[in-house]
């Protein structure tokens, strides 16, 4: 065992000399030193902060095996490459391996050959592991994507409560649980599942700086990011998240058709195609993938440059795990909306139609909530998703849509009074188009037949357009001034709410959407990555060539391009133009193992295009 007085030092010399990264971040230091002495930790750090290092160097620091529990097959086989790339014994226990791939990992692991092994919290609890265990010299044990211990949590997985026997069974080897997102009632629920009332808490910014938050009011949503992909991300990797599996597979059909490379995923395919099409987004470049929320915690992949959601999901912390997906490597990222009140109206009635238990349904329509609210946030996008987490960011981001292009907003308490009035003396039977056809005054026949022309609603909306009422409309429901009926074909309800607002006891602040073209482009002239506008013509020609020699070297081994090296490492090269090893070294993400293996071949990449520039 390493004594106390010798952790910090260790530690970094692994990182630096392991990991090639010249310093720790954050707060990742004194949880490393913290795990390394022997206690608990519940850590959240959001994605791309370096959460798996909190664990990994612990395990390379203490004596014996660190067992990390992790949920899916995809993230412990992504984890293992890039670990064995840097030359950590590493393994994974999974239902891939054969019997005697299993033993032999067994046995390896009771001669303490490997530093760290991943197990699905389902074989963690069988018998026969844990005996396994017994025979073992344990160094710590790490639970990845804690949430979905927590009965609040939005990924729940019952077995992830069992792992609470390893404290009673080794109440001595410490134990780190660490997630990317939790709100209040997910992280006590995590500490009381898993007995951690001891542990050190470590709650990291949430911040994710390097990516830039928008939301458009859906419209043509096909026509809207086609646009979006176009103007900022034509050749880059990323993930779109459709709310259906027909829907994910439509959409990646007309991508395809539209010339980009899109596949599909969702649980109604096949566990091989499934694979196949996960395994070509990772290990191939500019992948996009159209996806259920079937798809994406196990992803380690560092350049997916943007996250798309064409649907709205069903709270915070989802949209924050999801959208986390996007720049994980740091560099310039982009996050994406539509969304309307169809949205609303939909969420909503999923949650009053689950058989989830009453308290259940007050807490995912309070999360609803505070999704919708950023979503019609006039102000920093930024402050209104840090708030919801309990973080404070004094001033605006200057990096979100709202930003970006001001949105105004005004007193539509007179507005909301007509809209309501509307709903009530139609006899609330009627959705959004007959509504506002009422309102501003639109004698159809369907107007004349049910004698709505003679309202006197009727015609004292001329002042706002279609379009302004659907905002009105929209926003109304979202802040829960009225219900949609779903068994009455979609028919807008009063509520109590409605009641206080149509006497005059209440008022409401409205937002202006944005007329002019907007969303798109102001995402066309602020979001292409600065790291990359900055780079002259032979810079970007660089970049290039290591880009695919890199390519070329993950396919002669069958990883993903970024186990190789990440963006953000070939940016330094071509920033730095190493020439000896040694300065190949000062490059972040370049250990002593990637400098042994691939060193040659990327000095001699960037000595060829200097030669080439040069004549």
């Amino acid at each position: 065992m390493i004594s106390n007085s010798s952790l910090p030092d260790t530690a970094l010399k692994i990182l630096q000399q392991t990991f090639g990264y010249h310093d720790f971040r954050g707060t990742q230091a004194d949880i490393i030193n913290h795990i390394c002495a022997g206690h608990d930790a519940l850590v959240l750090m959001p994605t791309g902060g370096g959460k798996s290092l909190c664990y990994q160097i612990p395990a390379l620091v203490r004596d014996g095996i660190g067992i990390v529990i992790s949920p899916l097959i995809a993230l412990m086989e992504d984890q293992v490459q890039a670990l064995r790339a840097n030359g950590v014994r590493a393994a994974y226990l999974n239902s891939t391996l054969d019997w005697q791939e299993v033993q032999l990992i067994e046995q390896q692991m009771r001669d303490n050959q490997l530093d760290l092994v991943y197990v699905a919290p389902e074989r963690l609890c069988t018998d026969r592991f844990l005996s396994l265990l017994d025979d073992c010299q344990i160094s710590l044990f790490a639970l990845d994507e804690a949430h979905c211990v927590s009965q609040w949590g939005h990924d729940f997985r019952p077995d992830y409560r069992h792992v609470t026997l390893l404290h009673q069974r080794w109440p001595h080897i410490p134990r780190i649980a660490l997630t990317a997102t939790a709100d209040r009632e997910t992280r006590s629920d995590i500490i009381q599942q898993l007995a951690l009332e001891e542990a050190k808490i470590f709650v990291s910014s949430f911040d994710r700086p390097n990516i830039t938050y928008a939301v458009a009011i859906k419209k043509n949503p096909r026509a809207q990011l086609l646009s979006f992909i176009r103007k900022n991300h034509a050749e880059d990797a990323g993930i779109i998240y459709c709310q259906s599996r027909k829907k994910v597979e439509e959409t990646a059909a007309w991508l395809c058709k539209e010339g980009f490379k899109a596949l599909p995923y969702h649980a109604g395919l096949s566990p091989n195609q499934r694979k196949q099409n996960q395994d070509r987004f990772i290990k191939d470049e500019g992948i996009i993938m159209v996806a259920t929320i079937a798809f994406g915690m196990g992803i380690d992949k560092p350049n997916v440059r943007f996250v798309a959601h064409l649907d709205l999901p069903k709270s915070m912390e989802a949209y924050y795990q999801e959208t986390g997906r996007a720049g994980r490597d740091g560099l310039k990222s982009n996050v994406w909306m539509t969304y309307g009140m169809q949205d609303v109206a939909l969420h909503r009635h999923l949650i009053q139609d689950s058989p989830a238990p009453d308290e259940q349904k007050r807490v995912d329509h309070s999360r609803l909530n505070a999704l919708l609210g950023y979503c019609e946030t006039t102000k920093c996008r930024r402050q209104a998703l840090l708030s919801y987490f309990g973080e404070v960011l004094p001033e605006p981001c200057n990096n979100c849509d709202t930003c970006l292009e001001k949105v105004e907003s005004y007193d539509g308490t007179v507005q909301a009074q007509k809209a309501l009035s509307a709903i009530y003396r139609t006899g609330q039977r009627f959705g959004a188009g007959h509504l506002i056809d009422v309102l501003i005054g639109n004698k159809t026949d369907r107007i004349t037949q049910y004698g709505h022309d003679r309202l006197p609603t009727f015609g004292v909306g001329k002042d706002l357009d279609k379009k302004q009422w659907q905002s009105v409309f929209r926003q109304l429901l979202a802040q829960g001034l009225f219900h949609v009926n779903h068994d009455l074909h979609g028919a807008f309800e009063l509520c109590e709410a409605s009641r206080l607002l149509l006497k005059g006891q209440k008022s409401i602040t409205l937002r202006k959407d944005p007329t002019s073209k907007g969303i798109n482009a102001m995402r066309g002239k602020r979001t292409s990555p600065t790291e990359l506008a900055a780079l002259s013509d032979s810079d970007k020609l660089l970049l290039e060539e290591l880009r695919t020699l890199r390519l070329a070297l993950a396919q002669d081994q069958n990883v993903p391009p970024y186990v190789i090296f990440h963006d953000r490492t070939l940016l330094e090269m071509v920033q730095h133009r190493p020439q000896t090893p040694n300065q190949l070294l000062d490059i972040n993400g370049v250990g002593g193992r990637k400098l042994e293996r691939y060193g040659e071949d990327f000095l001699s990449c960037i000595k060829d295009a200097q030669l080439d520039q040069a004549s």
